[in-house]
């Protein structure tokens, strides 16, 4: 291995260990979900009723979203590097429908477990296919395109807060699907509904910015250049977040609220709107990932191989991880005491609204589930690295 392929190779593993943090503390949502006494029940972002642990479990996985779409849009343009501009542009359109009929078929399952599909849930992989699908179309046209649209998006899309919502119904649910969705239900006939949880551009704007990004890590890329570039964006980032967060006049559709208490003053502060991820919301994550892949570069120890085994299988771990907690939920639903007739629950097949633990309980649980994955991941990774069938670049 040459010195460029071992300076690409470091550039590769900093991905991989960010990638494979932020999915490590993704399940903890999820299994906060299955799991928690009050998943069903309340929001653990209100600072009037939540406590601080509960917060904090809720609000770092705010972090995994949007640093996965954006590391996602980075992939694909080293992918794209070793492909000719058409070829790229037809695995991104491909893999984008891909995952679309993935989310909708296999990741609904695995969170449901309902086999008649009553509740089709729509969440990050939707959104990162149908952004794909948009990246396929604007990266054969030009790079800057990508960033400019990317850009405008991000920076613009909140100015649909300041409007009333539309009068025609056909406009405003398409204005929801696109921009502004926080949870929209489409009812499908009269047994079936579509929950739209992610809305798509708002998230194609993060994955065209990691598109963007993508170019600082490429071979040819002086090493110097891209620190700074990650540091000083990275600041920069966090800078307009504080600002717009203090302002409180744009880049989120909920301003924060004011108390008479320090504690939830700053619980409020760093609730930022993640159903569409907000400016401030985007600021915030995108900010702290950048200054995360400026530090982690160099860094080779115990802990940055095991992060990097998850992360570098990240559709693998993502898809398996729902699986393994939803038969773990099984395995407790019936230990409870429950019965077949309560098998039946919206959205979850398993999981009552006054099921749940404790929230160490939920640790647990999640700490365990994710040493169960990691020599499935490590096991895959290295199948990937030594065969080359053609499935294997959709996974």
């Amino acid at each position: 291995m040459n010195a460029d392929q071992k300076l690409l190779s470091k550039r590769i593993l900093s991905i991989d260990i960010l990638r494979g943090l932020v999915m490590i503390i993704m399940a903890l949502d999820h299994t906060r979900d299955f799991f928690h006494i009050a998943a069903m029940t309340g929001d653990p972002l209100n600072p009037e009723t939540t406590t601080g642990i509960l917060f904090f479990t809720r609000w770092i996985t705010h972090f995994c979203a949007p640093t996965f779409v954006f590391l996602s849009g980075l992939s694909a343009y080293l992918s794209a590097k070793n492909k000719t501009p058409a070829k790229a542009s037809l695995f991104l359109l491909k893999r984008g429908i891909w995952l679309v009929i993935v989310e909708i078929l296999i990741i609904t399952f695995g969170l449901t477990f309902n086999p008649t599909y009553n509740f089709v849930i729509l969440q990050v992989i939707w959104a990162i296919g149908c952004s794909m699908i948009l990246l396929a179309l604007f990266s054969r046209i030009s790079y800057k395109l990508v960033l400019i649209i990317g850009t405008l998006i991000v920076v613009g899309h909140n100015i649909f807060d300041v409007f009333p919502a539309p009068k025609n119904e056909t406009v405003g649910l398409l204005l929801k699907i696109f921009f502004t969705a926080s949870g929209t239900v489409v009812p499908i006939g009269s047994n079936h509904l579509v929950g739209v949880f992610y809305t798509i551009l708002p998230w194609t704007g993060i994955m065209f910015l990691g598109y963007a990004a993508g170019k600082w890590f490429a071979r040819d890329f002086n090493q110097t250049t891209r620190y700074r570039n990650l540091i000083n964006f990275g600041a920069l980032a966090m800078v307009c977040f504080i600002a717009l967060r203090l302002l409180s006049l744009y880049g989120d559709p909920v301003p924060r609220k004011e108390y008479h208490d320090v504690f939830k003053n700053l619980l409020s502060f760093m609730n930022v709107s993640k159903y569409p991820p907000s400016l401030e919301y985007t600021c915030l994550t995108i900010g702290v990932a950048l200054l995360i892949l400026s530090i982690s570069e160099n860094v080779q120890n115990k802990l940055s191989k095991v992060l990097s085994v998850y992360g570098s299988v990240p559709f693998f771990y993502y898809v398996i991880h729902f699986y393994l907690l939803h038969t773990f939920l099984i395995f407790l639903f019936f230990l409870e005491g429950n019965t077949t007739k309560q098998i039946v629950q919206v959205p979850f097949f398993f999981r009552p609204a006054n099921f749940g633990y404790d929230l160490w309980i939920v640790y647990l649980i999640w700490l365990f589930v994710v040493a169960v994955l990691y020599y499935p991941c490590k096991w895959f990774k290295k199948y990937k690295a030594t065969h080359e069938e053609w499935w294997l670049k959709y996974i």
